[in-house]
């Protein structure tokens, strides 16, 4: 098992802008950091740097206390799974998990060891003898994260691995991947668009845009304290609403619909962005905060609960978690109640985080 560190790390196509920026990240032994963002943030770019499967333009990447910048691929003792799966079709399940093992001239009674052992913990054991096509994708998926753990390297690289499975197998896989990490405790890097992912998966999170790491926290760091309004729109389903604030004379800030006293506003700025999650807004009239009345635009029911959008003078504004036996319909005019303590503030022209 392995720490690996990114010191400055930069990756640039010739003439163009720097696809990743300099970033600096420290993962520890045995820590599964998730690497989070939209596509073109850099996220892939960086993990296939430290595969070795891209060259870096500057900067330096440690695994343990060795700088690799310039080990090939197979002398980092690393192991990757892929989106596409990545399995030699014309193999069996047992050949697929055997073939980098014979590469390195590994004894046989250890390889079957090491099957044996990888496909016990990831329920093979009846599709030794299968091809790939005889497989699901899910089956697939298992097959390739049982090539990486017969191999023991120091570090796992997944790089957005449940991408083409189905959204009932996609949740499959998340249980999947929880339970192996009980199991083989290694080192891990998972790059995902998805934040579900990223939250239910990640000891750490680190969510980058525009090839800049943002944040790097726990998944209730970043969504209870998120660093700027992009980590703070990113993360969290549904998104955060923002809503320009102002100062309004007579020691209070907001807009035309919400107020706040002064002191509870941070800072001497004339203008704010207030961020409110619709889960930290109730409908109704019996729960604690700021009534505000509003009439509703649309519903989305999701079985378990309803997300309604409402329109608040100038705003809309969704309100999450609303029991799917609610009665409400479009155009009814609402009660919603803004808990005060709840909602965020971010500068107007960086959309850095303020604390009061």
């Amino acid at each position: 098992m392995s720490s690996v560190g990114l010191r400055k790390l930069v990756k640039q196509y010739g003439n163009a802008a720097p696809v990743v920026k300099g970033i600096d990240l420290e993962i520890a032994d045995r820590e599964f950091v998730v690497l989070v963002g939209p596509s073109g943030c850099g996220k892939s770019t960086s993990l296939r740097m430290i595969a070795g499967l891209e060259d870096i333009s500057s900067g330096e990447i440690l695994i343990g206390n060795r700088i690799v910048n310039d080990l090939p691929p197979r002398e980092r003792d690393i192991a990757m799974v892929f989106q596409n799966y990545a399995l030699y079709q014309h193999m069996t399940v047992f050949e697929n998990l055997a073939f980098g093992l014979k590469n390195k001239k590994v004894a046989m009674s250890e390889i079957q060891s090491a099957i044996k052992h990888a496909s016990n913990i990831l329920g093979l054991d009846a599709l030794l003898d299968r091809k790939p096509s005889q497989l699901s994708g899910g089956q697939q998926q298992r097959v390739a994260l049982g090539r990486c753990i017969v191999r023991n390297p120091q570090v796992f690289l997944f790089d957005e691995p449940l991408s083409n499975l189905d959204a009932k197998l996609r949740a499959q896989m998340r249980i999947e991947l929880k339970r192996l990490r009980e199991r083989v405790n290694t080192t891990s890097i998972f790059v995902t668009h998805d934040q579900v992912e990223a939250m239910t998966l990640g000891d750490r999170v680190v969510v980058m845009k525009d090839g800049v790491i943002q944040q790097a926290g726990t998944p209730v760091e970043v969504y209870g304290k998120p660093a700027n309004q992009f980590v703070a729109s990113f993360i969290g389903s549904p998104a955060m609403n923002f809503v320009n604030a102002r100062a309004l004379g007579n020691n209070q800030f907001g807009t035309d619909w919400l107020a706040l006293n002064g002191d509870r506003v941070p800072g001497a700025k004339q203008t704010l962005t207030f961020g409110i999650r619709p889960e930290h807004i109730s409908l109704g009239q019996d729960a604690p905060g700021i009534s505000v009345q509003g009439r509703i635009e649309m519903i989305e029911n999701l079985g378990s609960e309803l997300i309604a959008t409402i329109k608040v003078g100038n705003d809309s504004i969704a309100v999450g978690r609303i029991d799917p036996l609610m009665s409400i319909n479009p155009h009814d005019v609402v009660t919603i109640k803004i808990d005060p303590v709840k909602i965020h503030f971010f500068d107007s022209d960086t959309g850095q985080a303020q604390d009061i």
